[in-house]
């Protein structure tokens, strides 16, 4: 179903409010990275040149509804937009009782929406003194999409005009071309140190991809489920029957998970433990596996090369150890040189792509976290459904 975007809209002199995701890490009180701010800044530039009276909010950190906090205000972004916007640009408090006035081509950010007793359970209340701020409301935060709250879906259900920013719209044109019409052959590398926790995106992908590619605990458990003896390793055994059941899929459907046949190892969990390369089937009692072995890598590789759609989320090892970061150096640089579609989300996995310098060569890099994680779990995300209810 169709949504409308802010570049469909006359935005001339017109009010507009836009919900981006400012949630920046702050040290100090200075912005310690500005990667959400530049992914953000897009839509914002785009109303002030098209003559809009402009309003941005956003969430930072977890205040206490209805109490400021100097930690979570949003005045170092105000500051940061300030100088880099080619607009005035100002910080407002209190925009819930008192009134917001904005100029042309002039921007107000609204602080922190957190603080706004409502915010997070969408009170009707609140939500319509929210859109009775803007002629049209814009959707870019697309991190938040999966959170039914006032700034993110009840706004939309109120304002005369609700459409999708351009970041927003571009997670979702991205998400969407992996999850519902990708190009084969595709591949899904999902990492993590549970298989709890991703269960229900490994259950939905193996019936798309046409290899699995998993790392650290998740990696753990599938090849304990195929006979393998792990030692000490990491991995969940309340969770064996699941990870067969996911193989029998992916069997069923000629599809398949990488085969293992070298990995590295260490004793403990340590920044200056020693790696040691073992085959799968030399693994000691008081092993730990780290990390994948060339030889599994260089299978890994060759798939990736002939790979036309690829999903990244989660590393293959410890990577953060720089003895145990090869499996994922490999894995990064593999995806960057493949021709395929690369869609890559979750903050170990951007955090890997910076480590080894491949950001300008992976596709789509999604800055969003829960609601790309729920995206290709398969459900249905709430700001999603409400843009498309006002665009029909």
């Amino acid at each position: 179903m169709p949504m409308l975007k802010i570049s469909d809209l006359d935005l001339s002199d017109q009010r507009v409010l836009i919900r981006a995701d400012l949630n920046v890490p702050l040290m100090a009180g200075k912005i310690s990275s500005d990667k959400r701010i530049q992914a953000s800044i897009p839509t914002i530039q785009y109303a002030i040149d098209q003559g809009a009276r402009v309003m941005v909010t956003s969430h930072l950190g977890r205040p206490q509804e209805g109490k400021f906090s100097e930690e979570n205000s949003l005045q170092p972004i105000a500051d940061y937009l300030r100088g880099h916007l080619g607009a005035p640009v100002r910080l407002q408090r209190d925009w819930i009782h008192a009134p917001v006035e904005v100029g042309v081509r002039e921007v107000v950010v609204l602080d922190n929406c957190r603080f706004n007793i409502g915010e997070k359970n969408n009170d009707e209340e609140l939500a319509k003194k929210y859109a009775a701020l803007a002629d049209i409301f814009v959707m870019d935060a697309f991190g938040t999409a999966h959170r039914k709250q006032a700034s993110t879906y009840g706004v939309a259900q109120f304002c005369k005009i609700a459409c999708a920013g351009f970041l927003f719209a571009a997670e979702l044109d991205a998400l969407e071309k992996v999850m519902a019409s990708p190009k084969q052959p595709m591949i899904a590398i999902v990492g993590g140190s549970k298989v709890s926790t991703k269960l229900t995106i490994l259950d939905q992908l193996s019936d798309k991809v046409d290899q699995l590619i998993l790392g650290g605990g998740i990696a753990n458990t599938f090849l304990k489920a195929q006979g393998y003896e792990i030692g000490q390793s990491l991995y969940e055994p309340d969770f064996i029957n699941q990870a067969k059941g996911i193989m029998q899929k992916l069997e069923a459907r000629g599809a398949s998970l990488p085969n293992i046949t070298d990995v590295i190892c260490g004793k403990q969990f340590d920044a200056n433990e020693p790696a040691v390369l073992k085959k799968i089937d030399q693994i000691e009692a008081d092993d730990m596996i780290f990390d994948l072995g060339p030889e599994s890598m260089t299978e890994i590789e060759k798939r990736l090369s002939e790979a036309q759609t690829i999903l990244w989320n989660g590393p293959i090892g410890v990577f953060e150890f720089a003895q145990f970061s090869q499996g994922t150096r490999v894995l990064a640089h593999a995806i960057a040189k493949s021709n395929a579609f690369s869609l890559a989300g979750g903050g170990d996995t951007i955090s890997a792509i910076q480590m080894f310098g491949v950001e300008n060569n992976i596709s789509y890099i999604s800055t969003a976290g829960g609601a790309f994680l729920e995206f290709v779990e398969g459900k249905k995300l709430p700001a999603i459904e409400i843009l498309q209810k006002r665009a029909g």
